[in-house]
């Protein structure tokens, strides 16, 4: 199979440093590119010096370029400016598919389609629902999701949730290819020592501070209950100093903000751990936090909605209020029952495999560079049926169910 050449963009970039998109590109790109496929992922300016940014990451090429560092422009400058670089790289070197990530992205996809370029987009998650939009901003991302149904080629679900809700208000179909999780066999802790924490000793929170993320509902539940154990607290966000304010105000001595961990060994040892895991998101599709937390093999507490439910099954239990979160806080479980419900996650998580997911995009980006189709040439709208592209099924390209 001859190698295809393959953008990414949309997202901060690789190495991942930020969220769920970061880390599908990074499994994902460097995977293609393993194959033999040119991978091209355009990333952000660190805020550091440029000169420093990598040219090349675990086989991806990689494309640094500016963004205006104000929340409802930084996406969409970064993305204005990778899709001019796309565009003008076609005569001499044509991609045969590109991914954009994020609907919001979506008045970008004519110009895509306008240079040639077949192109797919990963819809993520019910982004308007993000309280940190407002009204403007959630009205926004309503139009745009209506727009990249009809400007995309194809559309990517990671959660069957995700699939559900653009076949019901868009009459669309997705192609569902969910995140991967990393299975950590477990055993090392030796790195827990630099934030004084013992193995089993402490609960663990990891999330960006959004609402949505519900850090607040899980830090004042579990300063209502009488766990002795630390709730330890791993992150922070751009953009979200009152939130993050009010959730300090609501812990207690036993609540341990540690700010953003990027030494991903620290990171993996707090997963794996941890007594309980717990996990407020609830807008955003398949959450790569949640597959890490599962794939160690921690008991996993989730906010009660269907894409938590749709991981963690039976394994896990559910809250939806502060009384919820003390009441599990107060009644964990015996180690024993801990360790069994850790067991029954990780073999959930074995089904979210990452060379399976790549699988599935391999397949989707040949796909895609068959559709190629004249420069300049108008996008009907029309329904996308994942069903009918070669041996993308529909509902069930990477996972095993």
């Amino acid at each position: 199979m001859t190698g295809l050449r393959i953008a990414m963009l949309g997202t901060r970039g690789v190495p991942a440093r930020y969220g769920g998109f970061e880390t599908a590109i990074e499994e994902i790109g460097q995977r293609l590119a393993a194959r033999g496929h040119e991978v091209t992922v355009y990333c952000r300016h660190s805020n550091g010096n440029p000169d420093d940014d990598p040219r090349e990451y675990l086989g991806m090429k990689l494309v640094f370029l500016p963004a205006l560092r104000k929340r409802a422009l930084e996406t969409l400058s970064h993305t204005g400016l990778s899709v001019t670089h796309l565009i003008g790289q076609q005569l001499r070197h044509r991609s045969d598919a590109a991914i954009v990530f994020n609907a919001a992205n979506a008045p970008f996809l004519p110009l895509i389609r306008a240079a040639g370029i077949p192109v797919a987009t990963h819809v993520d998650g019910l982004e308007w629902k993000r309280a940190k939009w407002g009204p403007a901003g959630q009205k926004y991302y309503l139009r745009m999701e209506a727009l990249a149904v009809r400007c995309s080629d194809l559309l990517i679900a990671d959660a069957i949730g995700i699939q559900d809700y653009y076949r019901e208000k868009f009459d669309a179909d997705t192609v569902y290819l969910a995140y991967g999780a990393p299975i950590h066999a477990g055993g090392e802790s030796g790195k827990l020592a630099e934030l004084g924490l013992a193995p089993q000793g402490y609960h663990l929170v990891v999330a960006r501070f959004e609402p949505e993320n519900h850090v607040h509902l899980i830090v004042e539940g579990y300063v209502r209950s009488a766990a002795k154990e630390p709730l330890v607290v791993v992150g922070s966000a751009p953009y979200s100093d009152e939130y993050t304010r009010t959730v300090h105000e609501l812990g207690d001595e036993r609540v341990r903000f540690v700010g953003g961990v990027w030494d991903q060994e620290l990171l993996d040892q707090l997963y794996a751990n941890a007594r309980i895991y717990w996990h407020g998101h609830s807008v955003g599709g398949t959450n790569p936090s949640l597959l890490r937390a599962i794939g160690s093999g921690t008991a996993t507490n989730a906010f009660d909605v269907g894409f938590n439910r749709e991981v963690l099954s039976t394994a896990g239990r559910y809250f939806s209020s502060p009384e919820d979160v003390a009441a599990l806080a107060d009644d964990a479980g015996s180690g024993e029952e801990l360790a069994e419900r850790g067991e029954l996650a990780r073999a959930f998580a074995r089904r979210y495999d990452w060379d399976k997911v790549a699988d599935g995009y391999e397949q989707l980006c040949l796909e895609l560079a068959a559709k190629r189709h004249p420069a300049g040439q108008r996008h009907p709208a029309r329904r996308h049926r994942a069903e009918k592209h070669g041996t993308i099924k529909h509902g069930t390209a990477g996972v095993a169910r």
